[in-house]
């Protein structure tokens, strides 16, 4: 869209207001596609789920691409943000609860991989189509985004469905033939069948002792998520310790990749090429282009680490190497701006802070960008997974919404250095709060992140958490597997 921007804002005259409003829209309106998700994916199934938000995206891209007006615009781009809420949540939990824990990081990194060369296809097309009339080119690029959704709708025919999800539904047989297609022989499949028959088992229970200390409450014979083992929400509303914690990990997360200002990079690069000096349209689309490929690149570079280097490294180096960019770009447009800034002292800032861009969502793109997806996918309970991944999406594209909608004014009112100065102090504090609570789960099962969360590293066995209801991983007195083979 940062591209097609430029020709939209010609062909249909629109004001800067209406640019914020178009490209933060999407993020606004994809909370509805993220609260729905959750819902949706426990009733028809995850595979299901991800079908219908390429369908969602497809109608509103094709909406989009035949816009007559700013108002039929803005129809097909609140279409398309329903589908991309839908599609954010549940990519990365599908592939989490698909994947074995080995591979899980790297296969959860794939949506944000996918995302990111659409990302770059898209400048490209920019690129390559600006030579169309103006009431054409835009129309052109925007419609090959329904492209994509079409090979997905064909691709999820030949999915497996989760295994978590099948287990959930007492369709054990099923679970265990898509074990067998993504473990590497029948012992993994089978001990993995097991991790997650007792963590569905002992959400039951928690859900029956719930119920029986509960002597006003009715059943309702009709309400499945007792019975299946899914979790309600006002287990997220009034967390318990252990969830709580989880929340504001993955919560705050989230919050950062967002509050750093990515998407004001991304989108508004035209804009921030402009103040740094490149003038003609097909300097501005070039340098456009260029952090597509850094921001793609850098993605593959991320699946590549994060199951041998891990979690936690990735996210400290994303986010300080994502401050000292923002930096050296708000530091070289200042540079830029003075008038006694001329000739080849000019030309230099100029090229640093195209750097400093590229560098931006490199540094984005290696650690923030696919790893806090990966994380809100696994410290999660099955029970509360898809519920509480939806509330990750919600603040992702909220915070997304306010930084896409506000940068113009923002840049107005502090100017562009400004504005970047500020995301950088934010990137700062995302440090921080990175090294002081995100946890490192490379390697574990999800069943095991889960039991981290409810035992403390030099805590002894007869403290651990043995309340049914916060543990999805144990025996009959709420002692985890591991930990009960220890003592007998």
């Amino acid at each position: 869209m940062s591209g097609a921007v430029i020709f939209i804002k010609k062909d249909l005259k629109i004001t800067d207001v209406q640019e914020e409003v178009l490209i933060g829209s999407l993020n606004i309106i994809s909370l509805l596609g993220s609260g729905l998700a959750g819902r949706t994916s426990d009733a028809i199934g995850r595979r299901w789920t991800m079908a219908l938000a390429a369908f969602i995206f497809l109608i509103g891209a094709l909406v989009m691409a035949v816009s007559p007006s700013f108002a039929w615009l803005m129809v097909g781009r609140s279409v398309a943000g329903i589908g991309v809420g839908y599609a954010l949540l549940i990519a990365p939990v599908y592939t989490a609860e698909v994947a074995p824990a080995a591979s899980r990081g790297a296969l959860t990194c794939f949506p944000e991989i996918f995302i990111n060369v659409g990302i770059l296809i898209g400048y490209i097309a920019n690129y390559a189509l600006q030579g169309l009339p103006p009431h054409l080119n835009w129309r052109v690029m925007i419609g090959l985004g329904a492209v994509p959704p079409l090979f997905l709708g064909v691709a999820v025919l030949m999915m497996p469905e989760s295994p978590r999800w099948l287990l959930m539904r007492d369709r054990k047989e099923d679970a265990m033939k898509v074990l067998l297609r993504t473990s590497v022989d029948q012992a993994e499949a089978s001990e993995r069948l097991e991790q997650i028959v007792q963590g569905i088992q002992y959400a039951k229970e928690a859900a029956a002792v719930n119920e029986s200390s509960n002597p006003n409450k009715t059943s309702n014979p009709n309400k499945t998520s007792k019975k299946d083992g899914e979790g309600k929400w006002r287990e997220l509303y009034k967390p318990s310790i252990a969830i709580r914690r989880m929340l504001i990990i993955a919560l705050g997360i989230q919050f950062f990749q967002q509050a750093g200002g990515i998407d004001a990079t991304v989108y508004y690069s035209p804009v921030t090429f402009k103040t740094a000096g490149i003038t003609s349209q097909g300097g501005i689309l070039g340098a456009t282009m260029a952090v597509g490929f850094a921001k793609a690149g850098f993605v593959v570079v991320a699946a590549f680490l994060i199951d041998r280097v891990g979690r936690r490294p990735l996210l400290l180096t994303s986010a300080i190497g994502s401050t000292v960019s923002l930096l050296a770009l708000a530091t070289a447009l200042v540079i830029i701006g003075k008038s006694s800034t001329v000739g080849m002292a000019r030309e230099a800032a100029s090229y640093l802070a195209v750097i400093a861009a590229c560098g931006n969502v490199a540094f984005f793109s290696v650690g923030m960008g696919p790893v806090n997806w990966v994380l809100g996918a696994e410290i999660f309970p099955l029970r509360l997974r898809a519920k509480a991944a939806s509330l990750g999406v919600a603040v992702n594209r909220g915070m997304s919404g306010v930084v896409s909608m506000t940068f113009l004014s923002m840049s107005k009112a502090m100017t562009v250095p400004g504005t970047f100065y500020l995301f950088a102090a934010v990137s700062a504090l995302c440090s921080i709060f990175i090294y002081f609570c995100v946890p490192e789960t490379k390697g574990k099962t999800l069943e095991e992140i889960v039991e981290s969360f409810h035992v403390k590293p030099q805590e002894s066995l007869d403290k651990r958490a043995t309340d049914l209801s916060e543990l999805e991983l144990g025996n009959r007195r709420g002692i985890p597997v591991k930990a009960e083979t220890a003592v007998s």
